[in-house]
Protein backbone atom coordinates (compact mmCIF):
# COMPACT_ATOMS: atom_id res chain seq x y z
CA UNK A 1 0.00 0.00 0.00
CA UNK A 2 3.10 2.48 1.07
CA UNK A 3 4.96 1.96 -2.59
CA UNK A 4 1.39 2.29 -4.04
CA UNK A 5 1.11 5.42 -2.70
CA UNK A 6 4.27 6.93 -2.89
CA UNK A 7 4.24 6.52 -6.98
CA UNK A 8 0.67 8.06 -6.99
CA UNK A 9 2.48 10.92 -5.29
CA UNK A 10 5.40 10.99 -7.87
CA UNK A 11 2.90 10.59 -10.14
CA UNK A 12 1.00 13.66 -9.09
CA UNK A 13 4.13 15.84 -8.66
CA UNK A 14 5.52 14.66 -12.14
CA UNK A 15 1.78 15.75 -13.57
CA UNK A 16 1.58 19.21 -11.21
CA UNK A 17 5.29 20.28 -11.53
CA UNK A 18 6.98 22.33 -13.82
CA UNK A 19 7.04 21.27 -17.68
CA UNK A 20 9.46 19.35 -19.27
CA UNK A 21 12.06 21.09 -20.69
CA UNK A 22 13.32 20.60 -24.76
CA UNK A 23 16.44 21.61 -25.88
CA UNK A 24 16.87 23.40 -28.89
CA UNK A 25 20.02 23.23 -30.74
CA UNK A 26 20.13 26.67 -32.38
CA UNK A 27 22.95 27.56 -34.90
CA UNK A 28 22.97 30.46 -37.49
CA UNK A 29 21.23 29.76 -40.52
CA UNK A 30 19.56 32.56 -41.67
CA UNK A 31 15.98 33.06 -42.06
CA UNK A 32 15.61 30.04 -39.87
CA UNK A 33 18.30 31.21 -36.91
CA UNK A 34 19.57 34.10 -36.70
CA UNK A 35 22.91 35.05 -34.59
CA UNK A 36 21.51 32.77 -31.62
CA UNK A 37 25.00 32.64 -30.13
CA UNK A 38 25.10 36.69 -29.96
CA UNK A 39 21.79 36.36 -27.97
CA UNK A 40 19.32 37.52 -30.77
CA UNK A 41 15.91 36.19 -30.71
CA UNK A 42 14.70 37.04 -34.36
CA UNK A 43 14.60 34.24 -36.83
CA UNK A 44 11.93 31.50 -37.71
CA UNK A 45 12.79 29.17 -35.21
CA UNK A 46 12.05 31.67 -31.97
CA UNK A 47 8.82 31.92 -34.01
CA UNK A 48 8.20 28.40 -33.88
CA UNK A 49 9.33 27.71 -30.27
CA UNK A 50 6.94 30.31 -28.99
CA UNK A 51 4.38 29.04 -30.92
CA UNK A 52 4.99 25.43 -29.74
CA UNK A 53 4.76 26.84 -26.16
CA UNK A 54 1.76 28.37 -26.29
CA UNK A 55 0.07 25.27 -27.95
CA UNK A 56 0.33 22.98 -24.81
CA UNK A 57 2.02 23.23 -21.29
CA UNK A 58 3.60 19.83 -20.73
CA UNK A 59 7.17 21.00 -22.45
CA UNK A 60 8.95 24.18 -22.76
CA UNK A 61 10.92 24.66 -25.66
CA UNK A 62 14.28 26.32 -24.96
CA UNK A 63 17.14 27.34 -27.58
CA UNK A 64 20.40 27.09 -26.89
CA UNK A 65 23.02 28.36 -29.56
CA UNK A 66 25.37 26.79 -31.41
CA UNK A 67 27.16 26.18 -34.45
CA UNK A 68 26.91 24.24 -37.39
CA UNK A 69 29.76 22.74 -37.34
CA UNK A 70 29.35 22.33 -33.34
CA UNK A 71 26.27 20.94 -33.23
CA UNK A 72 26.96 17.56 -34.00
CA UNK A 73 28.66 17.26 -31.11
CA UNK A 74 26.08 19.25 -28.55
CA UNK A 75 23.83 16.75 -29.48
CA UNK A 76 25.61 13.21 -29.17
CA UNK A 77 26.25 14.74 -25.65
CA UNK A 78 22.80 15.59 -24.69
CA UNK A 79 23.66 19.44 -24.27
CA UNK A 80 20.42 19.24 -26.98
CA UNK A 81 17.78 17.37 -27.42
CA UNK A 82 16.68 18.09 -30.55
CA UNK A 83 18.57 19.96 -33.82
CA UNK A 84 15.73 21.54 -36.38
CA UNK A 85 15.14 22.26 -40.10
CA UNK A 86 17.96 19.48 -41.06
CA UNK A 87 18.96 16.62 -42.92
CA UNK A 88 19.84 13.46 -42.30
CA UNK A 89 22.41 14.17 -44.97
CA UNK A 90 24.04 16.69 -43.61
CA UNK A 91 26.85 15.00 -41.68
CA UNK A 92 24.24 12.87 -39.27
CA UNK A 93 25.48 9.59 -40.35
CA UNK A 94 26.45 7.71 -37.63
CA UNK A 95 24.94 9.89 -35.40
CA UNK A 96 21.64 7.98 -33.58
CA UNK A 97 18.73 10.56 -33.41
CA UNK A 98 14.82 9.87 -34.48
CA UNK A 99 13.37 11.84 -37.60
CA UNK A 100 10.41 13.95 -37.80
CA UNK A 101 9.16 15.18 -41.19
CA UNK A 102 8.40 19.04 -40.56
CA UNK A 103 5.90 19.48 -43.43
CA UNK A 104 7.83 22.35 -44.46
CA UNK A 105 9.70 23.11 -47.90
CA UNK A 106 12.41 25.28 -48.94
CA UNK A 107 15.02 25.23 -51.93
CA UNK A 108 18.80 26.34 -52.48
CA UNK A 109 18.85 28.20 -55.88
CA UNK A 110 21.81 29.67 -57.71
CA UNK A 111 22.22 33.57 -57.33
CA UNK A 112 24.37 35.53 -60.17
CA UNK A 113 24.74 39.67 -61.35
CA UNK A 114 21.56 40.38 -63.64
CA UNK A 115 23.20 41.41 -66.96
CA UNK A 116 21.73 42.55 -70.45
CA UNK A 117 21.53 39.20 -72.25
CA UNK A 118 22.16 37.08 -69.55
CA UNK A 119 19.34 34.16 -69.08
CA UNK A 120 18.53 31.23 -67.19
CA UNK A 121 21.28 29.49 -69.44
CA UNK A 122 24.02 31.32 -67.45
CA UNK A 123 23.16 28.08 -64.26
CA UNK A 124 23.61 25.47 -66.87
CA UNK A 125 27.56 25.10 -65.82
CA UNK A 126 29.25 26.58 -62.85
CA UNK A 127 32.42 24.64 -64.43
CA UNK A 128 34.93 27.89 -64.03
CA UNK A 129 32.84 29.92 -62.18
CA UNK A 130 33.70 31.85 -59.21
CA UNK A 131 31.46 30.93 -56.26
CA UNK A 132 30.95 32.62 -53.01
CA UNK A 133 29.30 29.99 -50.32
CA UNK A 134 28.67 29.76 -46.87
CA UNK A 135 31.22 28.24 -44.75
CA UNK A 136 30.08 24.52 -42.82
CA UNK A 137 27.30 24.30 -45.30
CA UNK A 138 26.57 20.98 -47.51
CA UNK A 139 25.83 21.67 -51.13
CA UNK A 140 24.17 18.78 -53.78
CA UNK A 141 26.16 20.27 -56.45
CA UNK A 142 29.37 19.32 -54.42
CA UNK A 143 27.92 15.98 -53.31
CA UNK A 144 27.83 17.52 -49.96
CA UNK A 145 31.26 17.49 -49.09
CA UNK A 146 31.76 20.67 -46.65
CA UNK A 147 35.05 20.69 -46.50
CA UNK A 148 36.55 23.83 -47.17
CA UNK A 149 39.80 23.04 -48.92
CA UNK A 150 37.84 20.62 -51.23
CA UNK A 151 35.36 23.61 -52.17
CA UNK A 152 37.94 26.22 -52.61
CA UNK A 153 40.21 23.90 -54.74
CA UNK A 154 37.13 21.96 -57.09
CA UNK A 155 34.99 25.51 -57.55
CA UNK A 156 36.90 27.74 -56.96
CA UNK A 157 34.65 29.04 -53.99
CA UNK A 158 35.41 31.60 -51.36
CA UNK A 159 33.52 30.98 -48.23
CA UNK A 160 32.43 33.72 -45.80
CA UNK A 161 29.70 33.49 -42.46
CA UNK A 162 27.34 35.75 -44.14
CA UNK A 163 25.25 35.45 -46.94
CA UNK A 164 24.32 39.29 -47.57
CA UNK A 165 28.19 39.45 -47.99
CA UNK A 166 28.30 36.43 -50.59
CA UNK A 167 25.09 38.05 -52.24
CA UNK A 168 27.22 41.66 -52.28
CA UNK A 169 29.87 40.13 -53.61
CA UNK A 170 27.80 38.96 -56.93
CA UNK A 171 26.92 42.56 -56.79
CA UNK A 172 30.06 43.75 -57.20
CA UNK A 173 31.58 41.54 -59.46
CA UNK A 174 33.71 39.79 -57.01
CA UNK A 175 31.50 36.35 -57.43
CA UNK A 176 29.46 34.66 -60.31
CA UNK A 177 27.38 32.99 -58.31
CA UNK A 178 26.30 32.74 -54.95
CA UNK A 179 23.98 30.09 -53.26
CA UNK A 180 21.01 30.91 -50.58
CA UNK A 181 17.38 29.63 -49.90
CA UNK A 182 14.52 31.13 -51.44
CA UNK A 183 13.68 31.88 -48.13
CA UNK A 184 16.70 34.14 -47.26
CA UNK A 185 16.81 35.67 -51.00
CA UNK A 186 13.11 36.63 -50.23
CA UNK A 187 14.49 37.83 -46.82
CA UNK A 188 17.21 40.00 -48.46
CA UNK A 189 15.16 41.54 -51.33
CA UNK A 190 12.89 42.97 -48.44
CA UNK A 191 15.22 44.29 -46.67
CA UNK A 192 17.58 45.86 -49.96
CA UNK A 193 14.78 46.39 -52.16
CA UNK A 194 17.77 48.31 -54.32
CA UNK A 195 19.12 45.01 -55.42
CA UNK A 196 16.18 43.50 -56.85
CA UNK A 197 17.11 44.78 -60.08
CA UNK A 198 20.37 43.51 -59.74
CA UNK A 199 20.15 39.71 -58.85
CA UNK A 200 19.41 37.28 -61.24
CA UNK A 201 17.78 33.89 -59.43
CA UNK A 202 17.69 30.52 -61.11
CA UNK A 203 15.33 28.44 -61.70
CA UNK A 204 17.60 25.65 -61.36
CA UNK A 205 17.14 23.96 -57.47
CA UNK A 206 20.57 23.02 -56.27
CA UNK A 207 18.70 21.27 -53.45
CA UNK A 208 15.45 20.41 -52.06
CA UNK A 209 15.21 21.18 -48.37
CA UNK A 210 12.62 18.96 -46.89
CA UNK A 211 13.52 20.00 -43.34
CA UNK A 212 13.50 17.45 -40.77
CA UNK A 213 14.04 17.57 -36.34
CA UNK A 214 16.33 15.35 -35.63
CA UNK A 215 15.78 14.00 -31.80
CA UNK A 216 18.25 12.35 -29.63
CA UNK A 217 16.76 8.90 -28.67
CA UNK A 218 16.11 9.78 -25.17
CA UNK A 219 14.94 13.53 -25.82
CA UNK A 220 12.48 14.58 -22.90
CA UNK A 221 9.97 14.53 -25.79
CA UNK A 222 9.00 11.46 -28.14
CA UNK A 223 9.15 11.80 -31.77
CA UNK A 224 5.36 10.69 -32.06
CA UNK A 225 4.68 13.17 -29.61
CA UNK A 226 6.53 16.76 -31.17
CA UNK A 227 5.19 14.91 -34.81
CA UNK A 228 1.73 15.78 -32.84
CA UNK A 229 2.20 19.03 -31.93
CA UNK A 230 3.70 19.97 -35.56
CA UNK A 231 0.41 18.61 -37.11
CA UNK A 232 -1.65 20.80 -34.80
CA UNK A 233 0.58 23.81 -35.60
CA UNK A 234 0.17 22.98 -39.39
CA UNK A 235 -3.68 22.51 -38.77
CA UNK A 236 -4.45 25.55 -36.79
CA UNK A 237 -2.53 27.67 -39.68
CA UNK A 238 0.78 28.62 -36.97
CA UNK A 239 2.84 27.21 -39.45
CA UNK A 240 1.62 28.64 -42.45
CA UNK A 241 1.69 32.21 -40.33
CA UNK A 242 5.04 31.95 -39.50
CA UNK A 243 6.71 30.22 -42.86
CA UNK A 244 4.32 31.08 -45.62
CA UNK A 245 5.81 34.92 -45.52
CA UNK A 246 9.13 33.42 -46.23
CA UNK A 247 8.44 31.07 -49.72
CA UNK A 248 8.53 28.36 -47.79
CA UNK A 249 6.06 25.51 -48.26
CA UNK A 250 3.74 24.05 -45.52
CA UNK A 251 2.28 20.71 -46.11
CA UNK A 252 1.67 17.24 -45.10
CA UNK A 253 4.44 14.92 -44.09
CA UNK A 254 5.48 12.61 -46.48
CA UNK A 255 6.77 9.98 -43.87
Amino acid sequence: MLLLLGASLVTVFTQAGEALEVRIGAAHFPPYTVRPEQGADTGLLPQLAEALNRLQPRYRFILVPTSIPRRFGDFQQGRTDMAIFENPKWGWQGIAYRAVDMGLEDAEVFVAHAQSGRDQRYFDAIEGKRLALFNGYHYAFADFNADPGFLKQRYHATLTYSHDSNLSMVERGRADLALVTRSYLSDFLRRNPESRPELMASERVDQVYHHYALLRPDAPISAEAFASLMRQLRDNGELTRIFQPYRITVQAPRD
